[in-house]
């Protein structure tokens, strides 16, 4: 598993570690903004999942599951730990990255000491599944970088209003080049679990399916103890406001910060959205 280190000032990185995770068809760098904010004060593992940036792809593709990206990321957590045992472990997932998050902060021996969800919690919505497995793993390949970059927009008309230098930006590590033509960074494979998921089940067993998966969530949410700062496109098509609105009310009784005209997910680029985790992280 691959992960990019932004290390603080030496003084001040053994004391501060804040551990990124991504959305289902990201990578690390999506976190390159926040890290460079946090940098002055923090150290910054912004992580690659299996299967995605720079980490390695996975030989059985039902390897691709939850469960098992606990497993490498609670690793991850005790590695940090061991190699600074007084460091506070702080942890911010985007979507994918913060359901991680939670199973991880539901565990005493690996909860990070504050949390941030963004654009996700217990309560998926089933259409946002339906939505996103209809161009996962489908591994298109373009002519140029350029009409990469578009569709890459093109799918991710949740993300917000971005300048063109942004977007570039943010979409280049999400390319690969090879033969001539770019390439998505991620292995196909990661979309079978998830199409074995959404797709072939009757209505009836898919609601069955959703609601037990609501109610392990639950339980976890409710057993985390980590102060939790909940980010929410204020459009999102995933994280409804009912479903944010009680999660303010248990479990750790996140705090909802909402962003207009962003549906799912915020990309914490923005100068506000930035500030927003910095100031969580960085409260005394």
């Amino acid at each position: 598993m691959a992960f990019w280190d932004w290390s603080a000032d030496p003084k001040a990185q053994g004391r501060h570690v804040v551990i990124c995770v991504h959305g289902l068809s990201r990578q690390g760098r999506d976190f390159d903004v926040l890290a460079q904010a946090l940098t002055p004060r923090s150290r910054v593992l912004a992580v690659d999942v299996a299967g995605r940036g720079y980490s390695d792809w996975l030989a059985d593709p039902m390897a691709y599951q939850l469960g098992n990206y606990v497993a490498d990321l609670a690793a991850l957590v005790l590695q940090v730990r061991a190699e600074a045992p007084d460091a506070a472990i702080d942890w911010v997932g985007t979507s994918m990255g913060g359901l991680i998050g939670m199973a991880i902060a539901a565990q005493p021996a690996l909860a990070p000491r504050r949390l941030v969800l963004n654009d996700v919690g217990p309560v998926i919505e089933w259409a946002a599944l339906q939505r996103i497995g209809d161009y996962l793993g489908q591994n298109p390949s373009f002519t140029s970088e350029q009409d990469a970059v578009a569709y890459l927009a093109s799918i991710s008309t949740g993300f917000g209003p971005h300048s063109p230098a942004q977007w570039l930006a943010f979409s280049r590590p999400m390319l690969r080049e090879r033969d001539g033509r770019w390439w998505l960074h991620y292995d196909p494979a990661i979309a079978q679990p998830y199409k074995a998921m959404t797709t072939g089940m009757e209505e009836a067993a898919a609601r069955q399916f959703v609601q037990d998966g609501e109610r392990t969530l639950w339980a976890l949410y409710d057993a985390i103890g980590a102060p939790t700062l909940l980010l929410r496109g204020a459009d999102s098509d995933l994280l409804t406001r009912a479903t944010a609105s009680e999660m303010g009310q248990r479990g750790p009784r996140a705090r909802c910060v909402e962003f207009a005209g962003v549906g799912h997910a915020p990309t914490l680029l923005a100068p506000d959205q930035v500030a927003v985790v910095q100031e969580f992280l960085w409260a005394v």
